[in-house]
């Protein structure tokens, strides 16, 4: 067959990817002892409630047919969860699911966006940022997340002629890949910027379950006026450790959820039924068991962290999310050359930061989906690789 694809395809780049996950299967076939912070997949099972929910479900033979919309009791489970956990007054029609944040942040460049309009993207982000604006044939321009500037939107440092071209702003803290945590100060000016420059705000919205040292994980919507410039995407994935299920919200200004269903009309036919009450289960779930489990990604951040500090490499604690962003070596200048020996020698696999931009060259992400102890172990081979001293 001789078939000339479609140039989108020319866009997506998974060599770093590739190469990494053909050495793993390399050395696990040679018997190697490997350790995966790779992907960020949660380690910890979900709740009974939210297995015994979906079985249930899936026992009934009706809830195998197309669902067309969202039930009215998850509608409502989203809204008493936002009532109970953020203090954030919404309604059902400022509620849409989405088969994960990612699909939906890469559908919505095409709800948003017509084509040469300008949408500002954090650098280093996460991939499906720049996968929306691409598919909504938008002019992406990055703004950089860097540790001068404690890895936060400096909104002010924005050229003006590009904020009023700017159709959407997408802004996700606690950041994967960076770790970092932004206070409500960052937002509220964000917000005004929004307003006098006519822009919508994306916030993603997937880790304010997973936040250390005391500091307060809130939802954008929270604060004034913020309803009136965007809305946030929510997920149950990392939370409530329901990552393949595909379970997210987009949530807040009820025009641009309006419009975003529209796009997902031709996309799918809804959430699976079973999915659905699965959701509304985990909804419901003891406050105290999320915080529980928060405290135990934080004794793993501790593990990794101090661990690496005390064998010489000064990693910072990450402040929220699963992933920690570790400057790489000084030995070092390329994020890929030290993943790639990383695996060789010690056996632990991460991310090379480049994968995340450009301003992720000169550093490394390393998820936290192990035990402590496997932590530990993961400092000891580091150390006894000797790559720290090469």
């Amino acid at each position: 067959m001789n078939c000339n694809f479609s140039y989108r395809l020319d866009h997506f780049k998974t060599g770093v990817f590739t190469a990494l996950t053909e050495k793993k299967t390399r050395l696990e076939a040679e018997g190697r002892k490997l350790y995966n912070l790779f992907v960020g997949t949660p380690d910890f099972k979900p709740e009974q409630s939210i297995i015994d929910a979906l079985s249930e479900a899936a026992k009934d033979p009706d809830n195998y047919k197309y669902s067309l919309r969202d039930l009215p009791q998850m509608l409502d489970a989203v809204v008493d969860y936002y009532k109970e956990r953020y203090g954030v007054d919404i309604s059902p029609d400022e509620i849409t699911s989405v088969n994960g944040s990612q699909e939906g942040m890469c559908h919505i460049g095409m709800t948003l966006c017509n084509r040469g309009d300008v949408v500002l993207l954090p650098d280093p982000g996460y991939p499906a940022f720049e996968a929306g604006a691409f598919f909504g044939d938008a002019n992406i321009v990055y703004y950089p997340i860097i540790k001068e500037n404690d890895f936060l939107l400096k909104i002010e440092d924005i050229d003006e002629e590009i904020l009023k071209k700017t159709k959407y702003i997408v802004v996700s803290y606690p950041s994967n890949p960076v770790g970092a945590v932004a206070p409500k100060e960052m937002y509220v000016k964000l917000i005004e910027y929004a307003k006098k420059y006519d822009f919508i705000i994306i916030n993603d919205n997937a880790y304010s379950d997973i936040i250390f040292d005391g500091k307060e994980g809130f939802s954008f919507l929270s604060l004034n006026g913020a309803k009136d410039v965007g809305f946030e995407f929510f997920s149950l994935s990392k939370s409530f450790n329901v990552t393949g299920a595909r379970i997210s919200y987009a949530v807040g200004n009820k025009k641009v959820i309006d419009s975003l269903k529209v796009i997902r009309s031709q996309y799918d036919f809804g959430m699976f039924i079973p999915t659905q009450y699965a959701a509304i289960a985990a909804m419901k779930i003891d406050p105290s068991i999320i915080s529980k489990q928060c405290d135990a990604y934080q004794r793993r951040r501790d593990a990794l962290c101090g661990g690496l500090r005390s064998i010489g490499w000064d990693v910072p604690d990450s402040q929220g999310t699963m992933f920690v962003w570790a400057p790489i070596p000084p030995n070092y200048t390329c994020s890929a050359k030290f993943c790639d020996d990383l695996v060789e020698m010690a056996g632990v696999l991460c991310t090379p930061g480049i994968s995340f931009g450009n301003n992720g060259e000169g550093y490394v992400r390393f998820a936290l989906i192990l035990p402590e102890d496997e932590l530990k172990n993961v400092v000891k081979a580091i150390d006894e690789s000797g790559i720290l001293r090469g």
